[in-house]
């Protein structure tokens, strides 16, 4: 007689909810500690017994249920933050948990949700990129021309990045190319616009394909005891780093063969109120590249502004490094009451907060000495680097203390 296979148990509607959702979160920017607790209260307000384990590339959830015991595995890549998306997937969640939509309702919302187009369309999105590249410019010092030149950069950045997201061939080489055309064309700019502070131009045109807020995201996994995950997000920022920095190695070598001569020359100061103005055009551009409801837009100019003043007033107080501690407390704070009085999550206001502290920056300006060979110079920025990583961790962390988060997101 012949052994027969014993049929796999039917997924419930209950399980493919939680999964979907888990899918979900984790493509819309949410960190591993907070997807598992997310996962972990829908889950128990389900009448479910489920345990789950994320990383950055993959999520296992176990369920123990009348159907047996069930285990899956969720093979998912690490997704870009899309604070709309993640607010409405939030509602959902809660909705379901406390019971005004059924599981069945809440899994067709979801799909609903990850079916819906981008709310901004790719050009206005590259546009961004130039405005974010121009106002981290003034922020690092830039004169006019430099202001000029990290425009244009920067919207070269963003074509790359529209192509980038259509073909996948160029997205895996992506910060790579962008910084070998963005480091040449700095220095070629100069046959046109005369000498500058090329270095300038080239970290800001650059600025927000750091991987800085990966970086802190990974901090905070670590600290909160998610190892395995915030490991693997350590190793793919210091990936990102490389291919930035040798694309930029690459890159200068290349406009040296394009101009003879010094191309190199200090920037010319502006007033300071252009850093009003730089600080202004920011929020508008960060609600577009993380995908922000436009009627948050007020909230983003919030988080905008009490990061830059909390890390001004914390770097005359404690210095720069840990200066960052009492701008990331300040955001912690505000975010977490924003969570509780709107009912919506946390990351809105967080995520564009602490972009303005994010170490990116210190990371390249490491590798760069490096590759420079001043060795002294690469530890000291990679020292610097992570001391702003831990300051900012620290932050948010006392802030969890001191208000509670309304939930995991």
């Amino acid at each position: 007689m012949e052994a027969t296979t014993p049929p796999a148990p039917l997924m419930r509607i209950e399980i493919a909810f939680v999964l979907k959702l888990a899918e979900l979160l984790h493509r819309y920017g949410a960190p591993a500690h907070r997807l598992e607790g997310a996962l972990s209260r829908v889950t128990a307000s389900l009448a479910l017994r489920g345990s789950f384990f994320a990383s950055p590339t993959a999520i296992f959830a176990y369920f123990d249920g009348p159907e047996g015991q069930q285990t899956h595995l969720i093979r998912a890549e690490p997704g870009e933050v899309d604070l709309d998306a993640l607010s409405r997937v939030d509602a959902v969640a809660r909705e379901v948990a406390t019971g005004a939509r059924s599981a069945a309702e809440g899994l067709e919302e979801l799909r609903r949700i990850r079916a819906d187009p981008a709310p901004y369309g790719p050009w206005l999105t590259a546009f961004c990129f130039a405005l974010v590249s121009t106002a981290a410019g003034r922020f690092f010092g830039g004169g006019g021309v430099e202001l000029l030149a990290t425009f244009l950069a920067g919207l070269a950045v963003g074509a790359l990045a529209v192509g980038a997201g259509r073909f996948p061939a160029l997205g895996r080489i992506f910060e790579a190319v962008a910084a070998v055309v963005v480091a040449a064309g700095a220095i070629a700019a100069t046959r046109w616009l005369g000498p500058m502070a090329v270095d300038t131009v080239t970290l800001s045109a650059l600025i927000i394909l750091l991987p800085g807020l990966t970086l802190t995201v990974a901090m905070n996994e670590l600290a909160t005891g998610n190892l395995v995950s915030g490991m693997a997000r350590v190793a793919g920022a210091s990936v990102t780093f490389l291919k930035i920095g040798l694309g930029i190695a690459l890159g200068y070598q290349l406009g040296a063969l394009l101009v003879e001569g010094s191309f190199q020359a200090p920037p010319h100061a502006l007033p300071e109120w252009t850093q009003l103005v730089a600080l202004l055009v920011s929020p508008p551009c960060f609600a577009v590249l993380f995908r922000a409801r436009r009627r948050d837009l007020g909230w983003l100019f919030l988080a905008g502004l009490i990061a830059f003043g909390g890390a001004r007033c914390g770097a005359y107080l404690l210095g720069p490094a840990l200066g960052v501690f009492l701008g990331a407390l300040l955001v912690g704070i505000a975010a977490n009451i924003f969570a509780r009085w709107r009912r919506r999550p946390a990351s809105v206001i967080m995520v564009p907060g602490i972009i303005f502290l994010v170490p990116g920056s210190f990371g390249l300006r490491s590798l760069s000495s490096f590759l420079g060979e001043n060795a002294l110079a690469g530890v000291q920025s990679a020292f610097t680097m992570v001391l702003v990583a831990m300051s900012l961790v620290g932050g948010l962390l006392v802030a969890n203390a001191l208000v509670e988060p309304r939930g995991d997101l």
